[in-house]
């Protein structure tokens, strides 16, 4: 047995057959039977080998896997001891356990389509073992531990590389079917192989020294004792007794089959509703998410817009600010260089005191030099002192007036950008407000996508109730189909066996029509037409004749039939109602009352003179009512030839139902229109043949 192996990864199809069947093993009122087959398992798993300790299991299947070997670990072959039957064919086992001989209880060992090379010797002790099934594997020998299987039946070693058979296989006095490769076999030789089992254990007998014996010889003690572990008193002896289980094991065996087939469709029927629910529910989930990111990304561009608006009017007031700055920045350099102005002024002033003083000392030397009075000297200097002082004072006085105006329009300035920024921060806070509102509206639309998909999803979990539902209902339809089915198959052959009849008495007439008179054979059809059926002519002379002519009385003859069909008497007509007399056929509402009210009229009066009843057994017709067992043959309808005076039966016109036809087509010979309906018509309405004439029927007195 490899130790090392690749696991095969099952696909999701087989892992939902292995979690359904093993659900389905463990359903209380489930079969003894364990089937894991088609689960693309590469080890039996170990709930497999509990299930089938716990709840008794008698017949495990485990065929069409990738098992490498039957025992995993921590697993034991005493957790199978309950085992019969054991099917483990169409897998790549290269070997069975050592200790097979544990399963005692097996019956049935299927192995076929494997990588086998030996079997083990413990296999001999499956002393209940009868059928043994190696085809198709690698075997080069067998075992001989193989004669101690007592109750041994069938054995198939065919399609393997055995040579030759053990000896001791003539010690198994039950084996009754032996497959193998008689071309590829030495010992026994070819010949003796290739005519059969018995051939094969007459040989193997003479070679061992003993006496050959027939299986069913040997068969009685060995089913005795298969009886006796089961039940000791058998009625019908332990032949019978194993007959009767071998034939309900099969029919365990197909209706499991059956079952299982049914049980697949419903469950592939079942993922498949399944799956459309979840792929819905799944396009639901995508389209819910779409929207859902549609609303975050329109949240997100409005957010980037609103941050792109206020990085915008960031950038305008910043724009504001730097020229604001750059005003007042120009207002003060203005202002410096005034004052730098009145500085320079103030220095000239200085620069011309300083002239003066030297004016007033040239003055002086003047004065001096040209002996000018001092007097004159002093008034010369007042004036120009005066004036000087003058000058200075409407520099001053400017300067004042440059300096309230700086600081009138520094003032304004700063206003203004006050008021600027107040709107800003208005503007600011409704862009503010706006973001709130669609983050409030956001949220509002993704709680109502919320409450969707859980409406949505109380909608899925309540089409999955109804799809449940609809299975159930299925099973009742199906049953239902089922009788309706049965119940129209045996109308389609009463149907049949009437259309039989017919063409029968057609065939004679159309053979005996030749030698009698031209138009024998159109009034024995129309004849034929006109006659009822045998079984509803005793129906309806078995009717009552109070209630014949009460509905002949009413112009209501034409219901004899259903009345008949339905058995229906004056008795059972007091008991009726006019929906009862509806739901039989008498769609009238005027008539179904006054049949009730005549009916109701006859019994009273009956009820009122007795000697107006009629004896008992008289009926329509003077015949008895039919009775089962009493029914003589019909007597076949076999025209004779016409009388002197032919007796001609009127029939209504098939195209307007009320008047008696009167014209006969030919070349057909059909009597089913009036004078008046068959002018337009160009094809007979019963056969659709072409009407070559049209000839009128005289009723003579």
């Amino acid at each position: 047995m490899p130790l090392f192996f690749r696991k095969r990864k099952p696909s999701e199809e087989a892992r939902k057959r292995l979690e359904y069947q093993m659900c389905l093993a463990k359903e209380a009122g489930a079969d003894d039977i364990l089937d894991i087959s088609k689960c693309e398992l590469s080890e039996i798993p170990f709930g497999a080998f509990a299930t089938c300790k716990v709840l008794q299991k008698k017949v495990l299947i485990i065929h069409s896997n990738h098992l490498n070997f039957l025992l995993p670990k921590s697993c034991s072959l005493l957790s199978l001891a309950t085992i019969k039957v054991l099917d483990l064919h169409n897998n790549q086992l290269t070997a069975l356990p050592d200790d097979i001989g544990q399963l005692t209880a097996l019956q049935v060992l299927n192995v076929e389509r494997n990588q086998l090379t030996h079997l083990p010797r413990s296999i001999g002790n499956l002393i209940q073992l009868q059928t043994l099934n190696v085809k198709d594997n690698k075997l080069k020998e067998l075992p001989d531990t193989l004669g101690e299987l007592r109750s041994l039946r069938t054995l198939d070693i065919s399609e393997n590389e055995i040579q030759r058979l053990p000896q001791m296989l003539a010690h198994v006095r039950t084996l009754e079917t032996l497959s193998l490769d008689a071309s590829s076999m030495v010992y026994p030789p070819r010949e003796v192989c290739g005519a059969g089992t018995t051939a094969i254990l007459q040989f193997l007998c003479k070679e061992s020294g003993l006496e050959y014996y027939p299986p069913s010889q040997y068969l009685l003690p060995v089913l005795e004792q298969d009886g006796a572990v089961n039940s000791q008193d058998s009625p019908d002896g332990p032949t019978d007794r194993f007959l009767r289980e071998e034939v309900e094991w099969q029919n365990r065996f197909s209706d499991y089959e059956k079952r299982k087939e049914q049980k697949m469709l419903e469950k592939l029927e079942f993922e498949r509703r399944l799956e459309l629910g979840q792929r819905e529910h799944a396009q639901l989930l995508q389209q819910c998410s779409s929207q859902k990111d549609e609303i975050l990304q329109t949240v997100k561009e409005e957010q980037s817009r609103l941050e792109q608006g206020l990085s915008e009017h960031q950038r305008y007031l910043d724009a504001e600010r730097q020229r604001l700055r750059e005003q007042l920045k120009r207002t003060e350099q203005n202002i410096s260089s005034r004052i730098q102005k009145l500085l320079q002024e103030n220095q000239r002033q200085k620069k011309s005191s300083e002239i003066l003083k030297s004016l007033e000392n040239e003055r002086i030397r003047m004065e001096q030099l040209m002996s000018i009075t001092q007097e004159e000297t002093e008034n010369l200097r007042r004036r120009e002192v005066a004036s000087a002082m003058q000058q200075m004072l409407t520099e001053s006085y400017k300067n004042r007036l440059l300096q309230m105006a700086y600081e009138s329009q520094r003032q304004n300035l700063v206003q203004q950008a006050c008021s600027s920024m107040a709107e800003m921060d208005g503007r600011f806070q409704q862009i503010l407000s706006w973001q709130q509102m669609d983050q409030s509206r956001a949220i509002s639309q993704i709680l109502q996508e919320s409450a969707m998909q859980k409406a949505a999803f109380e909608a899925l979990q309540v089409k999955r109730d109804l799809m449940h539902r609809q299975i159930r209902n299925q099973e009742m339809i199906s049953e239902q189909r089922w009788a309706l089915s049965s119940l129209l198959q045996q109308l389609l052959k009463e149907k049949q066996q009437r259309e039989e009849e017919l063409r029968e008495i057609l065939a004679e007439l159309e053979s005996k029509s030749e030698t009698k008179q031209e138009n024998y054979w159109l009034i024995q059809y129309q004849r034929l037409l006109n006659q009822k059926p045998l079984s509803l002519k005793l129906q309806e002379e078995g009717l009552e004749r109070q209630l014949v002519d009460l509905l002949e009385e009413l112009s209501a003859e034409h219901y004899l039939p259903v009345f008949a069909h339905h058995r229906i008497s004056l008795d059972t007509l007091s008991q009726m109602s006019p929906g009862d007399l509806a739901k039989v056929g008498v769609s009238e509402a005027g008539l179904q009352h006054e049949i009730l009210r005549r009916v109701q009229e006859l019994l009273e009066a009956a009820r009122m003179q007795p000697e107006l009843n009629p004896p008992k057994g008289e009926v329509f017709g003077g015949l008895e009512p039919p009775t089962p067992g009493r029914l003589e043959p019909a007597e076949t309808v076999r025209p004779s030839a016409p009388p002197a005076e032919l007796e001609v039966q009127t029939s209504e016109c098939v195209v307007c139902l009320e008047r008696e036809a009167q014209m006969i087509f030919l070349n057909c010979g059909h009597v089913c229109c009036c004078q008046q309906c068959c002018q337009p018509l160009r094809t007979c309405p019963l056969c659709r043949q072409p009407i070559a004439q049209c000839l009128r029927i005289y009723h003579s007195s």
